[in-house]
């Protein structure tokens, strides 16, 4: 892993670009809707071009993913899992006909969209909740929280950021990093607000040396029955 907190990037892997490609292809191809199937061609200006377009797509976020994306705690055959489930996601973010649009910033929400293992890190916004016991006996706080937390620009509210929430909706400010303590009676305390994960883990380790909060910290989401 490096500074700034994303795991080394490796080589991408050609079975994932393929697997991207199959399934963004067949999904751009089902019904869009009452609006009935998209004619791409007309789309994309011919069949070749959307060819092109969903090979760029496919390329682009298998590199995105391998600079981005924990794979450590993926329990599926990566190549598999995007097969099954890359072309419905993206189709649901950007349409069948945005595919000349697609960019990095929708590389992370497909990802948030797959409930992919995302590392948390500068440049990548995702929904970060841990909670961790104060190992200092007899301290005021008996844990700590780091929590992703989103302020909307119209009005003066900060909210924790879920995965239903958009990373880069330019209705919020920057995402901040919040630094909790929670005391012997269950309340949360705001200690601060860092920009990254990596400088409240910091920070919560000069106010507890020896607290277990990772050093590397991915995207959290909801259990789902």
């Amino acid at each position: 892993m490096n500074a700034g907190g994303v795991a080394n990037a490796g080589p991408s892997d050609p079975a994932a670009v393929l697997g991207v490609a199959v399934s963004l292809w067949a999904a751009c191809q089902q019904p869009q809707g009452c609006r009935g199937q998209l004619d791409l061609s007309v789309a994309y200006g011919g069949g070749d071009q959307w060819m092109r377009e969903v090979m760029r797509v496919a390329t682009l976020f298998e590199a995105w993913a391998t600079r981005h994306v924990c794979f450590d705690e993926l329990d599926e055959c990566w190549p598999y899992l995007l097969e099954d489930r890359f072309g419905d996601a993206c189709v649901k973010v950007v349409g069948a006909g945005g595919l000349a649009e697609f960019d990095e910033r929708d590389c992370l929400r497909v990802a948030l969209r797959l409930r992919l293992p995302v590392i948390g890190a500068e440049a990548i916004a995702v929904p970060l909740d841990l909670g961790a016991d104060n190992p200092i006996a007899g301290a005021g706080f008996t844990r700590f929280r780091i929590r992703t937390m989103l302020r909307r620009r119209a009005r003066d509210d900060v909210t924790p950021m879920s995965v239903a929430d958009d990373p880069c909706d330019e209705a919020f400010e920057r995402p901040s990093i919040a630094l909790y303590g929670i005391g012997a009676d269950g309340l949360l305390e705001h200690i601060a607000d860092r920009q990254t994960y990596a400088e409240a883990r910091e920070l919560a380790l000069k106010l507890a040396p020896g607290i277990a909060f990772p050093q590397m910290a991915v995207a959290q989401y909801a259990a789902t029955n």
